[in-house]
């Protein structure tokens, strides 16, 4: 693995672990809290364009959904079916123009 994609997997691995932090409201109970991660990197997937780097990046999230982990998108990712730029079947994308 190179430098840079090293780097990036360390960063990744920061921000599940930062998402993933309990959080103590002001009455002092706390939350457990947890968030799925997808990324999308132009040099992966050899493309600038923003829409397919957001659809390669929602794909991802959906296979770590339930694994803790974030996930890299890959070129399959970005060949994933989607409406609205989601990917389909997600809330949200059965109607053009609302939101999840």
């Amino acid at each position: 693995m190179d430098l840079a994609a090293r780097r990036r997997q360390l960063r990744l691995e920061q921000l599940v672990r930062m998402l993933h932090t309990p959080v103590t409201l002001d009455d002092g109970r706390t939350v457990d809290v947890a968030a799925s991660i997808g990324a999308a990197t132009p040099d992966t997937l050899g493309t600038r364009d923003l829409p397919t780097l957001q659809r390669a990046a929602d794909a991802a999230l959906y296979d770590g959904k339930h694994s803790g982990r974030a996930v890299l998108a890959t070129a399959t990712h970005a060949t994933t079916p989607s409406i609205n730029g989601r990917r389909a079947g997600r809330p949200g994308t059965s109607v053009w123009g609302r939101a999840a």
